[in-house]
């Protein structure tokens, strides 16, 4: 018997930012999740040449990020720095460890567009409810289309979430970084002051 719904923001969270957040949130509004995972991945497969934040850095921006939101969680589970973890893996292992619990993966949709080339996307479809929403200026009939391709072809139980679509992204904020221009606004204060007192990603003068 389901008892509980349990949201996961997966990512690299390179640094996190209010889109993930939002993301989260109306997530959690919306299918009336108990609690929302955040899940950095310590080595993640599509992004082997990855540079940026320690993942020690990474985990900490997330424990500010949520710190003030009683349903927001951090989750660890993909912090395994001797190889990669990829999401069948990890819902699987949640699974086990809690047969009672709905999990609720949340993407972008531009994820939708590049699911074909996840490990084992059926798989995935198999272990959760998959929620999409709108970002990075796709359209809501793109997005649309994506979830009936989808719904085809993996026979999954893919949902549309309703939430603002913010044109920020993580590489962006790195950038303005690097500028030395201001991240104020794209991230929490908490994490804007430990990028500058870290000096993560470069020119911090204007953060």
């Amino acid at each position: 018997m389901i008892q509980r719904r349990v949201g996961i923001m997966g990512g690299t969270f390179d640094p996190i930012h209010i889109g993930h957040l939002i993301l989260g949130e109306s997530a959690w509004e919306q299918f009336h999740l108990d609690k929302v995972l955040f899940m950095p991945s310590g080595n993640p497969p599509h992004k082997t040449q990855r540079r940026g934040a320690s993942n020690e850095q990474r985990v900490e921006m997330v424990k500010r990020a949520i710190r003030s939101n009683d349903h927001f969680e951090l989750s660890t589970a993909e912090m395994h720095e001797q190889g990669y973890v990829y999401t069948k893996e990890t819902l699987k292992r949640l699974h086990a460890e809690h047969p009672d619990t709905e999990y609720y993966f949340i993407m972008g949709a531009d994820s939708l567009l590049t699911f074909d080339t996840w490990m084992s996307p059926q798989e995935i479809c198999d272990q959760c409810i998959l929620i999409a929403a709108v970002r990075d200026q796709m359209s809501t009939a793109e997005l649309d289309q994506a979830i009936v391709k989808m719904r085809a072809q993996y026979h999954a139980d893919i949902r549309k979430l309703e939430s603002p679509n913010l044109d920020i992204s993580s590489h962006t904020i790195r950038n303005r970084c690097l500028r030395g221009e201001s991240i104020r606004y794209y991230v929490p204060d908490a994490v804007r002051e430990y990028i500058q007192n870290e000096g993560i990603y470069g020119n911090q003068q204007s953060t």
